[in-house]
C-alpha cells in the first residue's frame, strides 16, 4: 500500500503534497469563469484545454484503478474531473451556439468515444501487468504530447522578450507539483508517474528562468494569432490543462481593457476639440 499510509512516510508525504498543490492549481481558473458568469459571455475563451484536462484526469483515474494501491492519484484526479466539468458547464451555458456545438463534439469525441475505446482495448486484449503497462504508456504519451504548449509559451517569450503571457507564480507552483509527483513516483517505483514530471520540472524551471531574464524588459508585445489556443497540461497531467491558459487569457483581457480605455479617452479628446458630442458607451 505504498503511498497510501504512514507506514510508507515518503511516498505518502509526496503524494499528499502533490494533492495539495494540484488542488490549488485546479482552482486557478475560477476568476476567469466568474468573469464569464458575470458578463454572460465567454469573451473568446476556448473550451479545448478544459476538455483535455477532463480526459487527462479520467486516464489517470483509470490507470490508478487498474494498478490498485494508488488512492492518492484517484483523489486528486476525481476532484479534477469535477471542477473541470464545472468549468466546461459554465462555458457551454454562455458560449455562442457555434462554439457550444464544437465544444460538445470535442467533449464527446475525447471523453466518451476515445476513453471508451481505451477501456475496451485494455480490458479485452490485455490482462494483469500488461494492462497496467499499456495504460501507463498511454498516460505518459498523452502527457508528453501536450508539452508542446510550454514550448509555445517559451518561444513566445523569447521572440517578444516579454513575460506578459507568462504567469510566474503559476509556473512556480506547477514546478513544485512536478517535484512532488516525481517524488511520489520515485518512492512508489512508478516510472509512468516519474517520466512526465521530469519534463514538467524542466519546462517549469525554463519558464521561471525566462521570467527572471525578461521581467524588466519593456518591449512592445506583438501577440500572435491563436495565443488563446495554448494548452498547458500540468505536470503528470493531474493538474489541469487550463491554468496557464487562464493566466494568459487574464493578462490578455487586462491588456485589451486598458487599450480600450486609452482609445476611448483619445477619441473623447478629439471629439471635444472638434465640438462633437460623444455618447457614453
Amino acid at each position: 500500500m505504498a503511498g497510501l499510509s504512514l507506514q510508507h512516510p515518503l511516498p505518502f508525504t509526496f503524494g499528499m503534497l502533490g494533492n495539495l498543490i494540484s488542488f490549488m492549481v485546479f482552482l486557478a481558473p475560477i476568476p476567469t469563469f466568474y468573469r464569464v458568469y458575470r458578463k454572460k459571455s465567454t469573451e473568446g475563451f476556448h473550451s479545448v484545454p478544459y476538455v483535455v484536462a477532463v480526459f487527462s484526469c479520467m486516464l489517470w483515474i483509470y490507470y490508478a484503478y487498474v494498478k490498485t494501491d494508488s488512492i492518492l492519484l484517484i483523489t486528486i484526479n476525481s476532484f479534477g474531473v469535477f471542477i473541470e466539468t464545472a468549468y466546461i458547464t459554465i462555458y457551454l451555458i454562455y458560449a455562442p451556439k457555434k462554439t457550444r456545438t464544437f465544444s460538445m463534439r470535442i467533449f464527446v469525441l475525447l471523453n466518451v468515444v476515445a476513453f471508451a475505446a481505451i477501456i475496451l482495448l485494455t480490458q479485452l486484449l490485455f490482462t494483469g501487468s500488461d494492462r497496467v503497462k499499456l495504460l501507463g504508456w498511454i498516460c505518459v504519451g498523452f502527457s508528453v504530447s501536450v508539452f508542446a504548449a510550454p514550448l509555445s509559451v517559451i518561444r513566445l517569450v523569447i521572440r517578444t522578450k516579454s513575460v506578459e503571457f507568462l504567469p510566474f507564480y503559476l509556473s512556480f507552483f506547477l514546478t513544485l507539483s512536478a517535484i512532488a509527483w516525481f517524488g511520489y513516483g520515485l518512492f512508489t517505483k512508478d516510472i509512468y508517474v516519474q517520466l512526465p514530471n521530469v519534463l514538467g520540472f524542466l519546462f517549469g524551471v525554463a519558464q521561471m528562468v525566462l521570467y527572471i531574464v525578461y521581467k524588466k524588459k519593456k518591449n512592445v508585445v506583438v501577440e500572435p494569432a491563436g495565443i488563446e489556443h495554448i494548452v498547458r497540461i500540468a505536470e503528470l497531467a493531474i493538474a489541469p490543462a487550463s491554468e496557464l491558459q487562464a493566466g494568459i487569457e487574464e493578462n490578455d483581457h487586462r491588456k485589451k481593457a486598458s487599450e480600450g480605455s486609452t482609445e476611448g479617452v483619445e477619441k473623447a479628446k478629439m471629439a471635444a476639440e472638434e465640438g462633437v458630442e460623444i455618447d457614453a458607451v
